[in-house]
């Protein structure tokens, strides 16, 4: 699995060679720094570490120091790990190579974006979960309509089932939309146009991967 981080600018749209209007995702995406290379020998598996964002020297762990300092970069706010990277990188995966979106992606693929859901915090099951409230308010319910209505326990089982659908906090979960078309790469400026929306909001880290 190869990839790269990026962090989400935004939306936009542009148009395609066929003149439709493609609503599009803006992700910075790199340069990505390789600080260290696994493989089955010494640790088991095979891994490549990317780390991008730049970060404090102050606001970093001597432990971190200590490890971008063997890859000879700089402090790093993000740091992933990517398993069975594909051979065909095999000339990119070197212990502080610098990898770029153009080498990874080209445009017409189609990839994988992981991030983290925006937090809603504590909502009702109408938004969370699309109830549609308990009965209709030509029926006498005059205070129902977001309400939950019965969960179904009584003296048994005397308890609440897991799973089940009430109100709660929602959002701020770790979100993977797959089979995103790579619309325009502009490699100068490390930016990728994805088509559709990407999980998160604006500034925030996502994983790009295929």
């Amino acid at each position: 699995m190869s990839g790269i981080i990026g962090k989400k600018i935004g939306m936009t749209s542009i148009y395609s060679a066929d003149g439709r209007n493609v609503a599009c995702t803006v992700v910075e995406a790199g340069p990505c720094v390789v600080t260290q290379v696994k493989n089955v020998e010494t640790d088991g598996y095979k891994a490549v570490q990317l780390a991008f964002g730049e970060r404090k020297p102050k606001n970093t762990s001597k432990a971190l120091l200590g490890h971008f300092s063997k890859a000879k970069t700089t402090p790093k706010k993000k740091v992933v790990e990517f398993r069975n990277f594909r051979d065909e990188f095999d000339h990119l995966v070197e212990t502080g190579k610098v990898i770029s979106v153009g080498e990874v992606f080209a445009e017409g693929e189609f990839l994988d974006a992981i991030g983290t859901s925006k937090g809603k915090g504590f909502q009702g099951v109408v938004k969370r979960h699309n109830f549609g409230g308990v009965g209709q308010s030509t029926h006498g319910q005059h205070n129902r309509l977001r309400a939950p209505g019965s969960i179904g326990a009584c003296s048994y089982p005397a308890r609440v089932f897991k799973g089940m659908k009430m109100a709660g906090r929602m959002g701020g979960n770790r979100v993977k939309v797959i089979n995103l078309e790579v619309i325009k790469i502009v490699p100068e400026k490390n930016l990728i146009l994805l088509s559709g929306s990407v999980p998160g909001s604006k500034n925030s880290y996502v994983v790009l991967e295929k």
